[in-house]
């Protein structure tokens, strides 16, 4: 079974459905423990200043998930990272050796993932360990 898991999430719901999922497979072993990964996406960061509110609700929906893990009793660690969400993921994961990524699905559509490219899709495609994308 899976130990080491990395958790990507971004406050969105299917990020928070992710949670859930991690929770459930670090429930099925007892010395799983889950690394909690939020990236700061840099081109944001601007509008945060501006906006303190978005910066408090980023961190409100990253407390959720927070919470989620200590009702459950699984063992997680947040780490806080900055820059482009995608490639930060991918260095990340790869660099500490994970037996299991797991992310949540953005939703874009045909089009949007052709032009912009998922951060999903690119954690997918680049991770060199088995990726589970939540919808």
């Amino acid at each position: 079974m899976y130990e080491k898991i990395l958790l990507a999430v971004d406050g969105s719901e299917n990020a928070k459905r992710a949670a859930k999922h991690a929770i459930q497979m670090a429930s099925l072993n007892s010395n799983a423990s889950v690394k909690i990964i939020h990236v700061i996406d840099l081109s944001k960061v601007k509008s945060e200043v501006l906006n303190p509110d978005l910066k408090e609700e980023r961190e409100k929906r990253l407390k959720e998930v927070e919470s989620a893990f200590k009702k459950a009793h699984v063992s997680y660690d947040i780490k806080i990272e900055h820059g482009e969400p995608g490639p930060t993921i991918v260095t990340y994961a790869n660099s500490r050796q994970f037996d299991l990524v797991i992310v949540g699905s953005r939703g874009l559509n045909s089009l949007q993932e052709m032009v912009l490219g998922s951060v999903s899709h690119k954690v997918a495609k680049r991770v060199k360990c088995p990726v589970l994308i939540i919808k």
